[in-house]
């Protein structure tokens, strides 16, 4: 814009006695000079606003590190999934004893895998409920509340069919914490990195958990359950901690920033989510993953002892490589992801799976099959993650909690479903069956991520977001701080 002085004109401007001039310009009269200002002034306007709408397009995120407080809850988060992961891959190395403690075959212990599967539904109807009336500080004591409960009862060895009953806890608890959580971090700031090592955490869990569980049962003579005197210590932890970080983050907070009149009833966003094809092709996808990964890493030790006649312990570092490897993949490979683009990066990362899936399948060498296993688990690492970044980028701000807790509950009941099935075809097949069924998921998994919008192109998610912002601004419900805290 051109200097002007705005001020209002002097009287010898306004009137003189003596003509103009031939050769000096006649000053402008009011009406020209107030017009000019306006004139340029609207210009003004008019240049600004598409920065502000470019502004508005991209809402401001939260940085984990911005303060103490969001550091403790980040901490925290990295807590509750090292307890998952600890959870999950340990019962799949306790099988083999828990067999035959119990005197029963592959079909009715693998019920310890599908009993979660209702506690996991049941998380994906309650999570924006407990969002709305209590909090995240909800999600953080309820959560491990629930997992205590079923590990106490586990710790005292009732008989077999008392422990799937009890489990069913295991889900809801974890279903809420992997909902929550992932919410929250997809939304910050470095998503691809913090969700990276967000997961990795559970992947660190389930490689110390098969290790101690294995050695406190071949190395220390202890029976199976006692292990679970370990998760409940680890329960309580969290519990401890989830409140002191998220002790602010009361009901009351979160129905400030997504206030019901704006976003609707916790009830009309579920349900919203649910009419989402997005919703739904993720939570496919994730079915499949997590199918496949919990499958692998539960029958990975009987795997082992039966069709490469391994040693128990032996066995059981197999599972800890698989483990190890998909902590490195998530860790290391979210620094990569969101540098590519997530679509293209996961697309690559599932060809090299497939690959690894066939060798480890094919070549019957107990070395080679530890090698592949852990590599298999290091490519795999980051699709979980991903998924979830690309949930965020594709749906609207105000459905990432109920949307993404749907996802990650219905994703994560395929660490019931598919191991169990597995166990039921093992019983009457052999356990060789894992390696195909693993890559049929595999299949699964190529298929529903190719059909979900963006293309390959690294824009291509980024500007499929903006679509979606923008759609969100003209209904009005993108308010002020709602769309970067959820």
């Amino acid at each position: 814009m051109k200097s002007m002085d705005p001020s209002p004109p002097t009287a010898g401007e306004l009137g003189t006695s003596s003509p103009p001039s031939l050769t000096t310009p006649a000053p402008d009269s009011i009406d020209e000079k107030m017009a000019n200002i306006e004139k340029e002034a609207a210009t003004s306007i008019s240049t600004a606003q598409p920065q502000d709408h470019d502004q508005d397009a991209e809402p401001a995120r939260e940085r984990w590190n911005s303060s103490s407080t969001n550091i403790t809850r980040y901490l925290q988060t990295l807590l509750a999934f090292l307890v998952m992961g600890v959870s999950d891959a340990s019962l799949g190395a306790l099988l083999p004893y828990i067999e035959e403690y119990y005197k029963i075959n592959y079909t009715i212990v693998a019920c310890m895998f599908l009993s979660p599967f209702a506690g996991y539904t049941l998380s994906a109807f309650m999570i924006s409920k407990i969002h709305m009336r209590f909090g995240q500080v909800g999600i953080a004591v309820i959560a491990p509340i629930c997992k205590i409960i079923a590990y106490v009862i586990t710790c005292v060895h009732p008989p077999f069919p008392v422990i799937p009953v009890f489990f069913v806890l295991t889900g809801l608890g974890n279903g809420l914490e992997d909902g929550a959580w992932n919410a929250w971090v997809g939304n910050m700031e470095n998503a691809n990195e913090l969700m990276g090592i967000l997961h990795g955490a559970y992947g660190l869990g389930g490689a110390i958990g098969p290790l101690i569980s294995t050695a406190m049962v071949t190395k220390g003579g202890l029976h199976w359950y006692t292990w679970y005197y370990v998760m409940v210590g680890f329960a309580v932890l969290e519990i401890m901690l989830g409140y002191y970080a998220f002790r602010s983050a009361t009901g009351s907070v979160y129905r400030a920033k997504h206030p019901v009149s704006t976003t609707g009833p916790p009830e009309s966003r579920t349900r919203e989510a649910l009419k989402s094809k997005i919703t739904w092709l993720v939570a496919v996808f994730l079915l499949a993953y997590v199918g496949a990964e919990v499958a692998l890493g539960g029958w990975i030790v009987t795997f082992m002892l039966q069709m490469r006649q391994g040693e128990p312990f032996a066995s059981g570092m197999v599972a800890t490589g698989f483990w190890l490897g998909l902590t490195a993949g998530r860790v290391v490979l979210g620094f990569v992801t969101g540098r590519i683009g997530e679509k293209l990066a996961v697309a690559l990362y599932l060809a090299l799976s497939v690959g690894l899936q066939l060798l480890f399948w094919l070549i019957p060498s107990f070395v080679a099959s530890a090698i592949f296993a852990a590599f298999l688990g290091f490519f795999l690492g980051p699709l979980f993650p991903a998924a979830i970044m690309v949930a965020t980028k594709l749906l609207p701000p105000r459905l990432h909690v109920s949307a993404i807790g749907f996802v990650a509950a219905f994703g994560s009941s395929g660490a019931a479903v598919f191991p169990f099935v597995v166990g039921a075809i093992a019983q009457a097949k052999g356990v060789w069956v894992l390696q195909p069924f693993a890559l049929a998921l595999l299949g699964v998994i190529f298929i529903s991520w190719v059909v979900l919008p963006g293309g390959f192109k690294k824009s291509g998610l980024d500007e499929e977001q903006k679509k979606v912002l923008k759609i969100e601004k003209e209904r009005g419900t993108i308010g002020s701080g709602s769309e970067a805290v959820v």
